[in-house]
C-alpha cells in the first residue's frame, strides 16, 4: 500500500518562507514523476511544480523564481521550497506521485494547508 505523508504547512505572513515535503512509503517499484499541485478555496487544482526521477522539473508561471523543487531519490521524499510567499499561494498542498509499472498509477497525500496573510 503506497502511502504519502506530507508535512510543512502552516501559516506565514507574505514574503515569508514555507517548506514542504512528502514522504514517500509502500511502493515496491521505483517512484517516477513527482509533483505538487495546489487547491485554493473555489478553484480548481492546479499543478505548481513537478519533477521526474533525473532531477527535469517544471513550473507554473505564478511560482518561477520564487519556489524550488527537489527530490532525494534515496528516501523517496519530495520538497517544496516556498519563497516569497504572496496571499494568492494560500492554498492545501497535495503531492502527487507516478511509479514506474506500465499501468502509471498515481497516488495523493492528505494536503497540507498553507496560508499567507497580507
Amino acid at each position: 500500500q503506497v502511502q504519502l505523508v506530507e508535512s510543512g504547512g502552516g501559516w506565514v505572513q507574505a514574503g515569508g518562507s514555507l517548506r514542504l515535503s512528502c514522504a514517500a512509503s509502500g511502493s515496491r517499484f521505483d517512484i517516477g514523476t513527482m509533483a505538487w499541485y495546489r487547491q485554493a478555496p473555489g478553484k480548481q487544482r492546479e499543478l505548481v511544480a513537478d519533477i521526474s526521477r533525473g532531477g527535469t522539473t517544471k513550473y507554473a508561471d505564478s511560482v518561477k523564481g520564487r519556489f524550488t523543487i527537489s527530490r532525494d531519490n534515496a528516501k523517496n521524499t519530495m520538497y517544496l521550497q516556498m519563497n516569497s510567499l504572496k496571499p494568492e499561494d494560500t492554498a492545501v498542498y497535495y503531492c502527487n506521485i507516478v511509479i514506474e509499472i506500465i499501468t502509471r498509477p498515481h497516488y495523493w497525500g492528505q494536503g497540507t494547508q498553507v496560508t499567507v496573510s497580507s
